[in-house]
C-alpha cells in the first residue's frame, strides 16, 4: 500500500525558514510527478510546487522566488524549502504524487504556522 508521510512543519516567525519533507513507501518515486499543495483554514486546497520526472519545477506565483521544490529518488523524498515565511503561508501542506497512469496519492498534511 502506498504511503506519504510528511515532516517538518511547525510554528516559525515571519521571515524565518522550515523544510518539509514527504517520505514514500511502496512507490516507485522516479516514475511519478511530484507536488505540493497547502490549504488554509476556509480555503481550498490551492497547489504550491511541481516537480516532474525530469526535475523541471513551476511553483504558485505567491510563493516564486521564495520557496524550492526538490526530490531525491534515491531516498524515495521530496522535499519543499521554504524562506522568508509570512503569515499568509500558514496552513496544512500536503505531498501528492502522480503515477503514470494518473492515479494520485496524498499524505497526510503537515501544519505550518508563521507568526510573532
Amino acid at each position: 500500500q502506498v504511503r506519504l508521510v510528511e515532516s517538518g512543519g511547525g510554528l516559525v516567525q515571519p521571515g524565518g525558514s522550515l523544510r518539509l519533507s514527504c517520505a514514500a513507501s511502496d512507490l516507485i518515486f522516479s516514475i511519478n510527478r511530484l507536488e505540493w499543495y497547502r490549504q488554509a483554514p476556509g480555503k481550498q486546497r490551492d497547489l504550491v510546487a511541481t516537480i516532474s520526472t525530469g526535475g523541471y519545477t513551476n511553483y504558485a506565483g505567491s510563493v516564486k522566488g521564495r520557496f524550492t521544490i526538490s526530490r531525491d529518488n534515491a531516498k524515495n523524498t521530496m522535499y519543499l524549502q521554504m524562506n522568508s515565511l509570512k503569515p499568509e503561508d500558514t496552513a496544512v501542506y500536503y505531498c501528492s504524487a502522480i503515477s503514470p497512469t494518473t492515479l494520485r496519492y496524498w499524505g497526510q498534511g503537515t501544519q505550518v504556522t508563521v507568526s510573532s
